[in-house]
């Protein structure tokens, strides 16, 4: 391209932009070092979507909060991921004489001299217990405890639309304890809530423990007050990948689990959710939590009527269009009453990796036949299974594309006579299953497979 015609081009917003989106990273990194216009041109494309791993002074060092100033408007996706790992495990606090200590955390965010006597003030409520955790815990733990380091980096993103969580890695058998991690997501979400974050309207965990919607829940959390909700009201799309509880108390979890759902339901357009597992490995029902034997059970277990524990209450989710739920044991009239209550908003409802404990689909399905007064849904319901054994055709994708457009041939032709198409579909279509495409099977008998018979 000569240069009387790339100046205009490049002048031009719109195909520019168009090209710079398609433009991979590396090559964006190149092209912010040829010239001053080029790198302010690029920038936006190029800081679009950043991934922070936090470590021991991610949000502390002062370059890196500089750099964070001059790129962070440009910033719509953080992808924040804290690793579980032997450096974010915290052992018990014990004492000089060697006793168990109990830590009472208390996020703080304020300065740390008293504004009156000018004197210094303990980050974590005593000068003693100070002392304990600044020779017992890592510099990490500190880092992720430091609120107003947080608080200031998301000030540095005001653009920011989707926030990204992850913190994969966590054994089994720490659930029950508090790690790094949890600090970290602590101090992250007070973070959120007291920056000016106006656009941001998606909000990923994928994937997370159990345990993490104790500490990001705005209502009940740590350091939680009645205007920690207002921010998270803003959530449009919520997507969710958490570790199936094995082990522990799983009660506890999902109650937890519920009442983190709670806060954003009345809002989402958007709920997509998945336990991590192994198909034997699968979770409940997210959105009918609820209903699930083993929290109902708890509620009725007292022998005092006064001290009974409230029943939780059913999800409703006001504005929901499209929700996708996979690897569950629901039963089916959980699936039932859920389809049956979104009916009016309720535009896509995907389920898979789904064994039910009770029921089938047919009656988790019931609600459609009721919704559209027949039973012409079931005529376009596919079932996907696996199949043991089968011979892969060569050159499958080109294939698969010839008898897809051999289909639209036969469908366009075939509408004057509905019957001869449908049964030429059929027989095609059964032929196909049985022995594969025309093509496969020659290539099959001529080949050195069956060459000696």
């Amino acid at each position: 391209m000569s240069s009387s015609a790339f100046i205009p081009f490049w002048l031009c917003d719109r195909p520019r932009d168009t090209f710079l989106s398609y433009v991979a990273k590396d090559d964006l990194l190149s092209l912010r070092l040829a010239c001053y216009d080029f790198s302010v041109r690029a920038a936006p494309h190029l800081f679009r979507e950043i991934a922070v791993t936090f470590r021991e002074k991610t949000f502390i060092k002062p370059v890196r909060m500089a750099a964070l100033g001059r790129i962070g408007h440009h910033v719509q996706t953080l992808k924040f991921t804290i690793p579980h790992s032997g450096k974010t495990f915290l052992p018990p606090l014990v004492d000089i004489g060697g006793l168990e200590v109990a830590f009472v955390y208390e996020p703080y965010i304020g300065s740390v001299k008293d504004p009156v006597t000018r004197q210094s003030t303990p980050t974590y409520g005593s000068w003693e217990m100070n002392d304990l955790l600044v020779k017992q815990y890592p510099p990490l733990f500190h880092d992720a405890a430091k609120v107003s380091a947080f608080i200031q980096a998301f000030s540095a993103i005001p653009n920011l639309r989707h926030l990204e969580v992850s913190c994969p890695g966590q054994p089994s058998e720490e659930r029950q304890r508090r790690s790094v991690v949890d600090y970290a997501l602590i101090s992250l979400r007070i973070a959120v809530e007291r920056s000016n974050l106006s656009r941001l309207d998606t909000l990923s965990l994928s994937p997370i423990h159990p345990g993490a919607v104790q500490y990001l829940n705005p209502s009940s959390g740590f350091g939680a007050n009645p205007r920690s909700t207002k921010r998270w009201r803003q959530i449009r799309k919520l997507n969710i990948q958490m570790d199936t509880i094995e082990s522990g108390s799983p009660v506890d979890h999902l109650k937890l689990l519920h009442s983190y759902i709670q806060n954003f339901a009345p809002f989402l357009t958007e709920f997509n959710f998945r336990w991590q597992g192994s198909s034997e490995n699968k979770g409940p029902c997210p959105v009918s939590l609820a209903t699930e034997d083993c929290i109902q059970a708890t509620s009725r277990s007292h022998e005092c009527h006064e001290k009974c524990e409230l029943p939780l209450p059913c999800l409703r989710f006001e504005k929901l269009r499209d929700t996708e739920i996979m690897n569950i044991f629901p039963e089916s009239p959980q699936i039932k009453r859920f389809i049956r209550k979104h009916r009016r908003t309720l535009e896509s409802l995907k389920l898979n990796d789904v064994t039910f404990r009770l029921g089938d689909w047919e009656d988790a399905l019931s609600p459609l036949t009721e919704i559209s007064g027949s039973e012409k849904w079931k005529e376009t319901a596919e079932e996907v299974m696996d199949v043991p054994l089968m011979l892969s055709p060569m050159n499958y994708e080109q294939e698969r594309r010839i008898r897809a457009w051999k289909d639209h041939v036969w469908t366009g032709t075939s509408s004057s006579k509905p019957l001869q198409g449908a049964l030429h579909r059929a027989s095609a279509k059964g032929k196909e299953l049985l022995f594969g495409t025309e093509e496969h099977m020659r290539r099959l008998l001529s080949g050195s497979i069956l060459s000696w018979l």
